[in-house]
């Protein structure tokens, strides 16, 4: 299991702490720092069943400098958003857990979380 974060957001320490107290085995990608390629942010996107605009944080300054909320969102324009993503990773929604079995959530509640963990052996 991985998780993307940014270790400023609180919404990265909550779920960083609710994989902790589940006893979870992940690694940390600190997604700014290393930021996605295309190509794993495309593989990203489908495993979360998502367009890239579903999770772009169009709050962050530099989407007001490129006009995101302008885009088109369709096939068309797909790839730009990946590429605004890729050049801007800061725009990512996070936290972002890729679960072994090949799920993946955007994990911004104890719930989402929790939805990609095992099921638990201690029941």
């Amino acid at each position: 299991m991985e998780i993307w974060i940014n270790p400023a957001c609180s919404k990265c320490r909550s779920a960083l702490t609710v994989l902790d107290a589940e006893g979870a085995q992940y690694t940390v990608r600190r997604y700014l720092d290393d930021p996605p390629t295309a190509a794993e942010l495309t593989a990203l996107l489908d495993r979360l069943a998502l367009e890239p605009w579903d999770m772009t944080r169009l709050g962050e300054p530099v989407a007001e400098e490129l006009g995101l909320t302008a885009w088109g969102r369709d096939g068309s324009t797909r790839e730009q958003w990946i590429e605004a993503l890729t050049r801007h990773p800061a725009l990512i929604q996070r936290p972002i857990i890729t679960a072994d079995d090949g799920t993946a959530v955007v994990a911004r509640s104890e719930d989402a979380v929790r939805s990609v963990l095992p099921p638990s052996s201690s029941t």
